[in-house]
Order: structure tokens, then sequence, then C-alpha cells
């Protein structure tokens, strides 16, 4: 006899609102996503992306008006962003920060300081670190360095993916990621995911409006936001469709308010 019970969501959003300097930027958001799938979020710039991952992840930058976020059959809505990150979660970021006078592996060692399962002694640390770093044709000398400082774009973004694969977090939210890298930087990234995927089934919430690094992944959902509200959501062949259409319909439907669909809006003008 078959089981058709569905599982409970890892991620749960539910009605939430957010705003940041008492402006509303999120509106009514539900979203769930179940353990080993993989999410992607996409639209136009300015449509709240990068905010309802730094919402999930309890930047306190933010306010959540309304609504409630669940994580692993939790309620995270009132927890600080260590808790959560200490919980499994994990938010690279779009624009990672620069640290003066802390070296990476300072920082490596302190983030995963009693965490279960995740604590190594100096020498099982090192050879773990070079080990991932190897992975992601990480010069390890990068390791020395002050975190971030001097880093080109490209070399920041191996540092976040080396810090999901150190982490294993039971869900990854990877903010625009792809952002200003060239193609063989764009590798890296996608094998880093791609590691961080067969080591742990892990899950993932990918921001982006760019389709480059969806190519070789395993797509589950998407969903599009515009002006701070998912108007969209489906399956993969939603993706070579905004790749040839671009988002315009969908914003011209959020801004009438209307219940059309986008896609039947772009057909309806011949696009």
């Amino acid at each position: 006899m078959t089981d058709t019970t569905a599982a409970a969501p890892l991620l749960e959003l539910r009605g939430v609102t957010a705003a940041a300097d008492e402006k509303t930027i999120l509106h009514g958001i539900d979203l769930a996503v179940t353990a080993g799938e993989t999410h992607v979020l996409m639209g136009p710039n300015g449509a709240g992306k990068s905010t309802m991952g730094h919402v999930i992840m309890g930047d306190p930058t933010y306010t959540v008006q309304s609504g409630s976020i669940s994580f692993d059959g939790r309620d995270i809505t009132e927890l600080t962003p260590d808790k959560r990150s200490r919980a499994g979660l994990f938010l690279s970021f779009q624009a990672p920060v620069e640290i003066p006078g802390v070296p990476l592996s300072s920082f490596l060692r302190a983030e995963i300081a009693g965490r279960p399962g995740l604590e190594m002694k100096g020498k099982e640390f090192r050879r773990r670190v070079k080990e991932l770093a190897g992975q992601l044709d990480m010069d390890t000398a990068y390791l020395n360095r002050e975190l971030g400082v001097g880093f080109s774009g490209g070399e920041k973004k191996k540092v976040e993916m080396l810090q999901l694969l150190l982490l294993q977090p039971k869900l990854a939210i990877l903010d625009e990621t792809d952002s200003g890298l060239d193609v063989d930087a764009l590798g890296v990234v996608s094998r880093g995911i791609d590691a961080y995927k067969k080591a742990t089934d892990g899950t993932l919430v990918i921001i982006t409006h760019n389709t480059r690094i969806l190519e070789h992944l395993h797509v589950d959902r998407v969903h599009v936001m515009v002006a701070g509200r998912i108007v969209k959501e489906g399956g993969a062949d939603l993706i070579p469709w905004i790749d040839e259409h671009g988002f315009e319909s969908f914003e011209q439907v959020a801004g009438h308010g209307a219940a059309a669909d986008p896609q039947a809006v772009a057909a309806s003008q011949g696009e």
C-alpha cells in the first residue's frame, strides 16, 4: 500500500509580511519547501527576493509584521540569526562582507565551534578545509588572508561555497551567487552546489534573476516574485519560458492586481 501522506515542509512561510524602516517590502508570502528539494526564486531587480532570504535568516534589519516562519518543525519567527544558523539554515550573501583582521581560517573555525558533528581538532580541521578548497580550485593561501579583504568577486563566492560545504546545513539559501561571475567562476560555484547536494542530500532555495546557474541543476519548483509578492509558481519548465520572455508580463499582471496568468498575457501579446 502506497503512503500518500505528503511530507511536512522543512521550511514554511505562512502569510509573511515584512518591512524595513517601516516600509513594507514583502506582502503575505506563502512558501513551502520539502527536505531534499531545490526551489528557485526569480524576479526582476528590486522584487524583494533578497529581502525574503534575509527575513528567513532573521536579519534584524527587517521586521516581520505578520505571519510565521517554521523550520524543521519549529517556529523560528522570533529566533536570532545565530540560532537559526545552528538549527541548520545557511544564507550566502549577494555581496559577501569583508572583515579586516580576521583570517579566513579563524572565521571558519569559529563557525563550526559548538556544532554537534562538526567540531574538529586542529590537524583534522586543516585537512578538511584544504580538501574542500581543492574541490573549489581555491588556493589554500587564502585561508591565511583576512576574510574577504582584497578578494575578487569570484574568490568571495568561493569562500561562500567553502562555508556551505564545511557547515553542511539542512537548507541553504543562495542569494544571487552567480552575480557578476565569469564562466570559470560560475563553473566552480556550480560544482560546489553539486558537491553539497551529493554529500548531504541538502535542500536549496536559489535566489536569482539569471538562469545560467540553473542549467545543470534539477529544479523542483520555481517561484516568481514581483513587488514583494509571489505572483507565479510552477515546475522547472517555467525557467526556459522566463529565459525567453523575461519578467515583463509578470510585472504587468502584478501592476494591475489582476488574477490573469502572466504566460497567457504574454501569449495574447504575441511574445
